[in-house]
């Protein structure tokens, strides 16, 4: 049966219904960032692009059950547009099935389609990926050379997904993090390359307006 996450669906539709309710300086929490506050800052998207990438999640939740017909697992995860679908799908024709619905919707830049062809994961193995997870998240929080939310890990079968725009000397970092994790058992690279000043300017605190 095809799963996606209730509670992030909750959150998502929450979300996108409060968009235009908004008043202009109210904050706004989507995928961990708050839009219109001081946690922005750390996300290398832009704002627009965070709730892109919400809505592209939230979309795929019905053009993956309408292909798939509750046949199969599949997760799709979006960061800056860039969309990564994992899971197990019965049959070959299902992968190419759902990566075709989701690239149809608007603004989904890429797709990394790591779906397997096999039967679905055990509630077992699902628990397992979220402890992996959670390793794997605190370990980049521990490496005081990274900004830990600035990347974002996704974990199927024991293999660990890395998202985010991140220069080579983060990626390698991060991968090297993420390896040293018991349990995981391959780390694949999913990152948009930046350079060294690229990141400078992303981490630049904003200038003060003079009064």
């Amino acid at each position: 049966m095809t799963r996606f996450s209730t509670f992030r669906t909750t959150a998502i539709i929450g979300a996108l219904a409060a968009l235009t309710g908004l008043s202009a300086c109210a904050p706004l929490l989507i995928g961990g960032a708050l839009v219109g506050g001081s946690m922005l800052a750390i996300d290398r998207r832009t704002s627009g692009t965070q709730v892109e990438d919400e809505a592209i999640e939230l979309k795929s939740i019905n053009r993956v059950n309408e292909v798939t017909k509750d046949r199969g697992h599949v997760n799709v995860t979006s960061y800056n547009r860039q969309v990564l679908i994992t899971g197990e799908v019965p049959a070959e024709a299902d992968k190419t099935a759902v990566e075709q619905a989701v690239a149809k919707i608007e603004n989904v830049r890429t797709i990394v389609n790591e779906l397997a062809i096999a039967g679905n994961s055990s509630l077992t193995a699902r628990s397992n990926d979220a402890i992996l997870t959670s390793k794997v998240k605190a370990g980049l929080v521990d490496a005081k050379d990274l900004q830990a939310n600035a990347i974002k890990v996704v974990t199927e079968r024991s293999t660990v997904y890395l998202m985010g725009r991140l220069t080579e000397r983060e990626a390698k970092r991060a991968t090297d993090v993420a390896r040293s994790v018991s349990g995981v058992q391959k780390v694949v690279r999913v990152f948009e390359s930046i350079s060294e000043s690229e990141l400078a300017n992303l981490t630049a605190p904003p200038l003060e307006k003079k009064p």
